[in-house]
């Protein structure tokens, strides 16, 4: 009983501030997204879900002061992109293009005020849905709170990706935004995200993907040192269609990433990678659920970290295979490479399986830089700084191989290269 009400007072302390609109199609939702916030209440540290990683600055009444900034160039600055730009959890249109793409409809959250949108039958739901059997409190807040976000409906092919920047100028910024992505039958669409939204980051994005739809998504966070970030993606997939998802993540104060997909409609597959690295106080959190409820259904997660001077990796998977889901190929693998002795790499991977002809597996493992390989590098005459990179790369190389677009791929390749330069100085 205490803890239930200290999960409450946690909760209304959380919220005050929060300004709820119960108004337009979004209104009911967010209704009841508040009621099941407020059964649930916040999450703590005792939670079996968040065992490895404490909530507390996700949940406290006010996010933690950003005190310091490191800039980077736009990532994706090279490719041609549809860019949306977000500065303090707030869409800026004067830094945005138009939005207006081949194959896609385009709207702002804060601006769709029709009583009648195609959002309603998917804002907030897949939310719901991803409530069970793991409570995910959070993004009910999202939901119930969330004042800001991008509404995509994809109808065909567009000619480029669509990027969505976040920019935070605001020391103390709590944003909450929430993204809606609707695929319609064989379409395709790649979705990047970089940046900081803020000092405290609540995001969810939610894809229904319908049949023989292919949904590309390839996220870059972290680098700001005091900020917390949380991150939701739910994903409904439909019959022969396709979800991959890969999220780099360098440095940060806390960065959990949830994951949770169902694959309903047989030959479908959902693919979750990441590449992580962190040193000093940082703490990476990458929590995966996929449900196999179809037949012929391949799931892949690919999770790789790098850890220095005391940072703290964690990796939560589970896979879950209902009855008549035959034919299921599920694996699973997450590794990290420390760097010294002070670092740590927490893993928990799970399989359920209600099904008999299956095929899945799962490993997870954790150690140094091979020191016979390092000293065929050095042997070879690479310096032992280069000999060390080259084989941090090749240990993140798996995780990269997700990454379907090459240009993405050097991209990603060149800022994990440039994270190990930085911090070998």
């Amino acid at each position: 009983m205490a803890v239930a009400q200290a999960k409450q007072d946690a909760l209304a302390a959380r919220i005050a501030g929060l300004s709820f609109d119960a108004a337009g199609w979004q209104g009911a939702v967010r209704t009841e997204a508040l009621a099941r916030l407020t059964a649930m209440g916040l999450p703590a540290k005792r939670d079996e879900y968040w065992r490895y990683t404490n909530p507390a600055p996700l949940v406290a009444p006010q996010p933690a002061v950003s005190t310091a900034k490191t800039e980077e160039p736009a990532l994706f600055a090279d490719l041609d992109c549809l860019q949306l730009v977000f500065v303090d959890g707030q869409f800026d249109v004067a830094q945005s293009d138009p939005l207006a793409l081949e194959g896609v409809s385009i709207a702002v959250l804060s601006q769709a005020k029709a009583d009648i949108h195609w959002a309603a039958d998917l804002f907030g739901q897949l939310e719901a849905r991803g409530q069970s059997p793991v409570q995910r409190p959070l993004a009910a807040l999202n939901t119930a709170f969330a004042g800001e976000g991008v509404l995509i409906h994809v109808t065909g092919k567009p000619s480029k990706p669509i990027s969505l920047i976040y920019l935070s100028t605001s020391a103390g910024c709590d944003a909450i935004l929430h993204h809606c992505v609707k695929m319609e039958a064989g379409s395709e669409l790649s979705l990047l995200e970089q940046g900081t939204a803020g000092a405290r980051v609540n995001l969810v994005t939610e894809v229904d993907i319908a049949d023989g739809a292919r949904f590309h998504h390839i996220r870059a966070q972290g680098r700001v040192e005091n900020d917390s970030t949380l991150t939701h993606i739910f994903a409904r997939i439909g019959q022969q269609a396709a979800f991959k998802s890969f999220t780099m993540t360098a440095d940060g104060r806390l960065t959990r990433n949830e994951a949770v997909m169902e694959l309903l409609g047989n030959d479908s597959s959902a693919h979750v990678a990441g590449a992580a690295l962190g040193e000093g106080a940082v703490h990476q959190d990458d929590t995966v659920f996929i449900t196999h409820a179809a037949e012929r259904c391949e799931s892949r997660q690919v999770f790789k970290k790098v850890l220095k001077n005391g940072a703290v990796g964690v990796f939560q998977g589970k896979i879950l295979v209902k009855q008549g889901a035959q034919k299921t190929d599920g694996y699973q693998i997450s590794q990290a490479l420390l760097l010294d002795g002070d670092s740590q790499f927490l893993a928990k991977p799970e399989l359920e399986i209600y099904a008999d002809d299956v095929k899945c597996s799962h490993g997870s493992t954790s150690g140094a830089i091979d020191e016979t390989a390092l000293f065929y590098l050095r042997s070879r005459g690479v310096p032992l700084r280069a000999a060390q990179s080259l084989l941090v790369l090749a240990f993140l190389a798996e995780a990269i191989g997700e990454i379907e677009d090459e240009a993405i791929a050097e991209a990603i390749s060149a800022r994990l290269q440039a994270w190990l330069d930085w911090h070998e100085q």
